[in-house]
């Protein structure tokens, strides 16, 4: 995956460094990071994040640099003092590559190119560079190529030592014509347009997907890069989806069944992973790709609850979640890679500060019978359970029970079928539509007055409160009996 080719033609006429040469897999490179207050990283190793998005890519760090500062240097980031140690520290080390953990305006870079002779990554770019080696798909090709192309827009001029112009007209009012500079501008306008138009053919695609799935329950994965997200659904649902130790390793959304006992199937989806300072063009981008989360019935926020970082790395996550228009609070905690807690006050901590959280490990397959049963609480919430009698060769209904709902119990006779099963309350009215003879006695009837023998229709019109108290079922046909302690109300005449 790589530039326009407009783009690579201007990387040719660099003189130096020459950046048509920059392949980010194995560089020698040396990492810097200009810490400033409030900055959410470890500030125990504030190149942890860095270093695990190097050795993503290929790099090979070979030394590091650390600046305090209350506010970047305006001309190049680092301090003056800072700039000629960096000098030393990559004349001693060889290195070719320097990496920056902060994301640099072009006039920084091109100053600390200037001054260093070496090719300069900032945060956004290197996480660019990984999303594009990680690009499977023709859609993440296509979104990973709209946020380099808006990305190198505001750099080109960076490509550029001459900025010559074309030649004008013949005559001497011809005037001197473009800059290449502009040329240049222009092409990746265009090239963005049609990345733009491209991708909003697939947006409204995906969106039909989505909406499909609407007449079935679904839960989503969301949460920071290497949480453990692919560990989890491979755990949870047996799909045989790709796992790897590394940042970013899933940029697409999968979506797999997910049998969750005593509910039934409910589809479960895996999204991309979250990182601080993600580049907001690539955000923009991937926003169809998160389109999942956006629909779901329950979000899951996968945390890595063994990493240092595990409540700013929540707080990340919520604001990328925030971002794209999705509530980051009403989803629930997974805190992850249980078995790799050195402490359990550490696990205890995050339960106290987040109320939805439950402890798990993907890796050892602990922790499951918890997160199921949250899970089928909140879905549940949206259900209704019935007992329903039919005639035993009705399979139209039978179909229709294994398509929309979860059949828990059924008894056959000669003549009739008694079936307990559970169904959204939005197909009580399809039920209803559909099946108008078929007798119901529901589980929840606090809030329906008619006896507990009825129809379908009689039901569906009838409002179940999922959080009422759940009564004594009556068979379906009997009467209930009386209450003695209640005296009978006397007939009133008409």
């Amino acid at each position: 995956m790589g530039f326009c080719p407009f783009t690579q033609e201007a990387c040719r006429r660099l003189s130096d460094p020459k950046r048509v040469d920059l392949k980010v897999k194995q560089k020698r490179a040396v990492l810097v990071a200009v810490v400033l207050p409030g900055d959410q990283r470890d500030l125990a190793d504030p190149l942890d994040e860095l270093r695990g998005l190097a050795k993503t890519a290929g790099v090979k760090c070979v030394a590091q640099l650390v600046q305090n500062r209350f506010a970047p240097d305006p001309r190049s980031c680092v301090g003056k003092g800072k700039l000629e140690e960096l000098k030393l520290l990559v004349e001693g080390s060889g290195a070719d590559t320097i990496l920056f953990d902060n994301n640099l305006s072009p006039g920084q870079a091109r100053v600390l190119e200037k001054e260093l002779g070496k090719v300069i990554v900032d945060r956004s770019e290197l996480i660019l560079s990984i999303f594009a080696e990680h690009a499977r798909t023709h859609e993440a090709q296509l979104q990973v190529e709209l946020a380099q192309q808006l990305y190198m827009r505001t750099r080109l001029k960076r490509l550029w030592t001459h900025l010559e112009r074309t030649e004008g007209a013949t005559g001497s009012t011809g005037g001197p014509g473009e800059q290449q500079i502009e040329i240049d501008r222009r092409l990746v306008d265009t090239r963005v347009a049609e990345l733009r138009s491209r991708l909003k053919e697939l947006e409204q695609r995906r969106e039909r997907q989505v909406a499909q799935r609407r007449s079935q329950l679904t839960v989503s994965l969301v949460g920071y890069t290497n949480a453990g997200k692919s560990t989890l659904m491979r755990a949870l649902t047996g799909a045989d989806v790709y796992v790897a130790d590394q940042l970013f390793a899933t940029l697409d959304t999968r979506t797999r069944v997910w049998t969750i006992p005593h509910l039934g199937k409910v589809l479960l989806s895996d999204t991309v992973g979250f990182i601080r300072d993600l580049p907001h063009n690539l955000v923009a981008s991937f926003r169809s790709t998160l389109e999942e989360a956006r629909h779901c019935d329950v979000l899951l926020h996968v945390v890595d609850a063994s990493s240092p970082s595990a409540e700013q790395q929540i707080r990340t996550v919520n604001e990328v979640l925030e971002e794209i228009g999705i509530d980051g609070s009403q989803a629930i905690l997974v805190l992850n890679k249980a078995d790799a807690v050195p402490d359990r006050s550490i696990l205890d901590a995050l339960r106290a500060n987040h109320a939805s959280a439950v402890s798990v490990s993907a890796l050892e397959r602990r922790g499951f019978e918890q997160l199921e049963r949250l899970v089928a609480e909140r879905l549940g919430n949206g259900f209704v359970e019935l007992r329903l009698t039919t005639t035993a060769g009705d399979g139209r209904l039978f179909a229709f029970l294994a398509r929309h709902g979860e059949v828990l119990h059924q008894e056959f006779t000669a003549e009739k079928a008694e079936i307990h099963c559970r169904l959204p309350r939005r197909y009580q009215m399809e039920l209803s539509r559909q099946f108008p003879d078929v007798q119901v006695a529901s589980d929840f009837p606090a809030d329906i007055d008619a006896a507990p023998a009825t129809t379908v229709g009689d039901a569906a019109d009838a409002t179940c409160d999922a959080n009422a108290a759940v009564t004594e079922l009556v068979p379906v046909g009997e009467t209930p009996a009386a209450d003695p302690t209640v005296e009978p109300t006397p007939a009133v005449a008409s």
